[in-house]
């Protein structure tokens, strides 16, 4: 894939990234958030539930914690809630625990110790019926290996699921015929998986999933094994369905384009840890370490950098000069208007000018001098208002 292509799907992500993000935590304050975790920890190891509880072991490194005690923290003191209709993106190297996390948001794998509530139900509390409840119906998950059955039909792997559940066959064949339209595969309901591309395999995965119609997605790194312009198609399916029905998803990659593209927040994680959580914008603007700077080091940054951060303050005299951008313009988009226009812009938020761009603010940004920088005016310098 084109570095222009790349650069042209990380903008187009990141150009509402900050208004959904600002929507949804608006919204957090009259609704519970869809997954909750707080203080999660996945141990594996001999007597791997004392780690969490004591204040020496919990605190060692993870090269130390194996060598001290033969146990491997995989997820260790994690918290984080994903709000309704939210991507949220957890990414991170191999061996991070980005993978064991996903799996424990349903219990696939048992974890150690901390609460995890969906819906604000107990999911640790669950027995193994409402477990397999969770699973069926309101929580589904995409994997990177297609899992596929080899004897059935394109139809009949998306309707495995609804057969589970026990629905007529003639129902659970419409509706899988249904979702087979809907994720591209129209016409190709008889072949089996051998006579299908990666892609068209995946999108049988993926159709499955949706077919139970779950109030949450789960993808584990699934687009991973594709080709560059197959996984490119299967992230513009997963943005369209999103836009379409606003499912709430968590999508785990080690692809940091692929994170920005399409998550509406981020969790970077680290041996175990979430090391920085945030928007696309916040994450490169500001990343929170030295391991998060240098996995955003090669970033357009002027593709995922909005103006609210890159702006000056304006000055009585700029407050009626120069064209208006809103302050969710990125900066990308920026460029191209003063590029044509060749004077100041102004940043304008429900009638008022709250600030100034020109071009030592363009070049702040894509030069990386903007990485201290609040993305608020100077509060020593008046800033115009029209």
């Amino acid at each position: 894939m084109s570095e222009t292509h790349e650069s042209a799907g990380i903008a187009e992500n990141a150009k509402n990234a900050e208004d959904k993000a600002a929507a949804k935590s608006a919204g957090s304050a009259k609704s519970a958030p869809v997954i909750s975790v707080r203080n999660l920890w996945k141990v594996f190891g001999p007597k791997s539930h004392r780690i969490p509880g004591d204040p020496e072991l919990k605190d060692l490194s993870a090269a130390e914690l194996t060598k001290r005690t033969g146990c491997t923290a995989a997820v260790r003191d994690v918290s984080f809630d994903v709000q309704n209709g939210e991507v949220f993106v957890v990414m991170g190297l191999s061996g991070s625990g980005k993978s064991t996390l996903v799996r424990c948001l349903t219990r696939l794998i048992e974890p150690t110790a901390g609460t995890l509530e969906i819906d604000s139900h107990d999911v640790l509390g669950m027995d193994k019926a409402r477990l397999r409840e969770l699973r069926r119906k309101r929580a589904a998950m995409v994997f990177q290996n297609f899992g596929l059955l080899p004897h059935r039909t394109v139809i009949d792997n998306i309707a495995y699921g609804l057969e589970i559940q026990g629905m007529a066959k003639a129902e659970r064949r419409a509706k899988a015929a249904e979702m087979a339209e809907k994720v591209g595969l129209a016409g190709l309901g008889q072949r089996r998986p051998v006579e299908l591309s990666g892609g068209q395999q995946q999108r049988v995965g993926l159709a499955r999933a949706l077919a139970v119609d779950p109030e949450v997605l789960l993808f584990d790194e699934p687009f991973s094994a594709l080709d560059p312009l197959i996984r490119r198609d299967m992230q513009e399916e997963v943005i369209r369905l999103h836009r379409e029905e606003g499912r709430t998803m968590v999508f785990i990659t080690h692809d940091l384009s692929e994170a920005l593209r399409l998550g509406d927040r981020i969790a970077l994680m680290r041996d175990g840890e979430i090391v920085q959580c945030g928007t696309p914008e916040e994450i490169v603007a500001t990343p929170a370490d030295d391991y998060v700077r240098d996995f955003v080091r090669d970033v357009p940054r002027e593709q995922v950098i909005s103006v609210r951060r890159a702006m000056r303050p304006a000055d009585k005299s700029e407050a009626n000069g120069g064209a208006e951008l809103s302050p969710d313009t990125l900066v990308s988009d920026a460029i191209e208007t003063m590029a044509r226009g060749g004077e100041n812009l102004r940043v304008v938020d429900d009638g008022r000018t709250i600030g100034v761009i020109d071009y030592a603010c363009l070049l702040n940004v894509v030069a990386g001098l903007d990485e201290d920088g609040e993305g608020e005016p100077d509060k020593g310098k008046e800033v115009a208002a029209v």
